[in-house]
């Protein structure tokens, strides 16, 4: 598995994540965000929504994993994670000489780091529903930070 603490570490999610390539072992809680970090730095087209979602498909496909209304990839898990990893890059400067590996350790040092963070924002009926899953569904606990 490869530690996410080097920018070239976040750049071979990024890059392996969009064709699909990147071990399964690999696609950790922390990749899911390097994938974001990456995107919105060096591929901004492809954190639109659509895009972004195309990419964690192919790479669940690759990996095996089913996309179904209760495995696999999640709409709204994913849209609040790049809403997060953007406020991050801001957050950071957006500066383009700063290192993601430096705003990804902030990330993961903060709440953001743990997989539950999410919670504090959905409640689990309504994070974890089909049409979540599927679409965009707002927080029904706390809004997402601006």
């Amino acid at each position: 598995m490869t530690e996410l603490t080097t920018d070239t570490a976040i750049e071979h999610v990024g890059r392996r994540s969009i064709a699909a390539t990147l071990p399964r072992g690999e696609w950790t809680h922390a990749a899911h965000f390097a994938l974001a970090l990456w995107v919105l730095r060096h591929a901004p087209e492809l954190a639109a929504p659509d895009a972004f979602r195309a990419i964690i498909l192919r790479l669940n496909k690759a990996h095996g994993t089913a996309n179904t209304d209760s495995s696999g990839y999640h709409h709204t898990i994913t849209l609040a994670s790049l809403h997060v990893a953007r406020l991050a890059l801001v957050g950071h400067g957006h500066a383009a000489n700063e290192g993601l590996a430096d705003v990804l350790s902030a990330l993961m040092g903060g709440p953001y780091g743990k997989s539950d963070w999410i919670l504090a924002h959905w409640s689990k009926d309504r994070l974890f529903s089909v049409a979540a899953r599927r679409d965009w569904v707002p927080p029904d606990l706390a809004p997402l930070p601006e």
